[in-house]
This record gives C-alpha cells, sequence and structure tokens, in this order.
C-alpha cells in the first residue's frame, strides 16, 4: 500500500478576516513500508498535514489516496480509513481514560467491532510490541505509571489497531534522554514487527536523520525539499534559511572540518561520525609515526657515518 497526495490545498477560517493558507498545494508520494520523516519549523503545515492523512480535516482542494481509496471523496466512510490509518498525537498519554491499562488500550479494537476475545490478544500483542510487561501493568490504573510507561500505552492503544499507516506527532516530546531513547528503539521496533508506513512529525533533526528513509521538509505550507536523510541535509544553506538546523552530529563535523581537519561533513549518524573520526585519528598516529621513523632513521644514518669516520682514523 503507499499514499499519494495530490495538489492538497488547506484553508483555515476561510472567507474570515484570520483567513490562513495553511497548505499550499502539496504533492508528494509515500512508498509500502517507508519511514518518512516530516520536519518543518512551527507553523510550517505539519500538523494540519497529518490530519488530512488521517481524514480529520478535510482539504480544501486535492486528493489523497491511500492505497487504491480516495480518502478525500465524500462518500469514504471514514471508520473503514481508520482501520488502515493510526495517529498518535503528541502528548498522547493526555488521552487516557479508562481505569486499567487493559481497558484502555482494547478500546480501539472494540471500537472497531473486533469481538472481546480478539481485542484480549492485541492488547496482550501490542502491550509487549511497546516494551511493557503485560501481566505486571494489564491491571493496573493507567495513572499510576510513569510518564514514559503512560506514553506507551497510550501508542499501544493505537498499535492494537494494527494501522498500515503509523502517523506520531513528536512521540519523543517533554521526556528525559532514557525516554526518549527508549521511544525510538521502540518505534523501530514497531516499524520492523509491523512492516508498516511510519511517518514520524519531530523537530528533533537527530532522531529523523537516524530513522527516516525519506524526510519532507515543510515551509509555510508548502513543501520546500523532499529525499533521503542524506539528500535532504546536504542543502544546509536551504535548511537554515526555513528555520530548521541540521542534525547535531553533522554540524560537529562541519565545524571541525571548517577548523583544519580532514575529516568528511556527509555523515549523519553518531556510529558514521564514530568511524569518521578514528579513520582521522589513526591517519593523524600513522603521520606521526611516520615522520619518527624517518627521524630514527636519518639518526642511524649519521651514526653510521660517524662509525664509519671513526674506523678510518683508527686505521
Amino acid at each position: 500500500m503507499s499514499i499519494n497526495v495530490e495538489n492538497l490545498t488547506y484553508i483555515y477560517s476561510e472567507g474570515m478576516p484570520y483567513e490562513t493558507l495553511a497548505l499550499d498545494d502539496v504533492s508528494f508520494t509515500i512508498e509500502d513500508h517507508e519511514f518518512v520523516g516530516i520536519i518543518g519549523h512551527t507553523g510550517s503545515g505539519k500538523s494540519t498535514l497529518i490530519q488530512q492523512l488521517d481524514g480529520l480535516l478535510k482539504p480544501k482542494s486535492g486528493n489523497i489516496f491511500i492505497g487504491d481509496i480516495n480518502i478525500t471523496d465524500k462518500s469514504i466512510k471514514m471508520r473503514d480509513i481508520r482501520r488502515k490509518i493510526g495517529l498518535v498525537f503528541q502528548y498522547p498519554e493526555y488521552q487516557l481514560f479508562e481505569e486499567t491499562v487493559h481497558k484502555d488500550v482494547a478500546f480501539g479494537p472494540l471500537n472497531l467491532g473486533l469481538s472481546q476475545e480478539e481485542a484480549d490478544e492485541r492488547v496482550r500483542e501490542a502491550i509487549s510490541l511497546v516494551g511493557l510487561d503485560y501481566d505486571e501493568v494489564a491491571e493496573r490504573s493507567p495513572f499510576d505509571l510513569s510518564g514514559g510507561q503512560k506514553r506507551r500505552v497510550a501508542i499501544a492503544g493505537v498499535i492494537a489497531m494494527k494501522p498500515e499507516v503509523l502517523i506520531m506527532d513528536e512521540p519523543t516530546a517533554g521526556l528525559d534522554p532514557k525516554a526518549h531513547r527508549d521511544i525510538l528503539d521502540m518505534v523501530q521496533k514497531i516499524h520492523q514487527m509491523e512492516n508498516n508506513i511510519v511517518i514520524l512529525v519531530s523537530h528533533n533533526m537527530g532522531d529523523i536523520a537516524e530513522l527516516a528513509d525519506k524526510i519532507i521538509v515543510m515551509d509555510k505550507g508548502k513543501i520546500a525539499l523532499i529525499g533521503t536523510p542524506r539528500e535532504v541535509y546536504k542543502q544546509a544553506d536551504l535548511i537554515e534559511q526555513v528555520g530548521l538546523g541540521l542534525p547535531p552530529v553533522m554540524h560537529l563535523m562541519r565545524e571541525l572540518k571548517r577548523r583544519g581537519a580532514l575529516v568528511s561533513d556527509d555523515v549523519l549518524t553518531i556510529n558514521e561520525a564514530e568511524q569518521e573520526l578514528l579513520k582521522f585519528i589513526n591517519s593523524k598516529q600513522g603521520a606521526i609515526i611516520g615522520k619518527k621513523d624517518a627521524v630514527s632513521g636519518k639518526q642511524d644514518a649519521i651514526s653510521d657515518e660517524q662509525e664509519s669516520k671513526r674506523s678510518k682514523q683508527d686505521a
């Protein structure tokens, strides 16, 4: 299944004094199983776009095809579409409401018309998939959990509906570094296990560089750039013009290169930077060893010459 967006336009408060063009003739394609990152400054149109993909907002004009279904068609029942698309809002833990974790995660599957037995099976699977112990948390109140656990439970509620497209809006917002890393690892695991399309909205350039197969850069309701992480981040000047920054590791390598280090600045992840720095360090060490060998060779030659002169004098 793929997603095709064609000439999408959306206007907030149309006909009112504060009318705003939020999306302006946006077109792109997402292939089956792709992991796509959407980035852009505040007000660039990211959140409006993902709400269009889930059918929460209807465009002024344009089409959105999920597979071969045009979800902008007025005859389409959105309940059927939401069996295919799951949307995790920012701070999803604020939407927890049931008295137990099990009931909260089961709400979505039951609302889709699944039997209690089917829903129970999905709940157990989803809770395990987000890295929680079912037996430990299933009968607990979700409000007794830690912040990171609450967020996992909220995500499990969407995963339990087995969406073919999983859309996540800043899933790591407000979390400490460990919980942030845990959520990213969880998202990667879900993508690998479910083999679905994942669309991740984030302000964290490092996260997007690490995870995404494709990046869509939004600016003023338009697509400013689209391509692989390496293709997008090579356009450093344009990235900065639209109010964004480079991934921290790329920024570091660019600065090292500017200061004279013979390193590549075409790196996206910490692992790539580590390999590049090790190459640089080893080359510097090799140069130092080479100089030492040259000095040692000169000293040996001088010693041999002196010894030869002494031998002649003795003779």
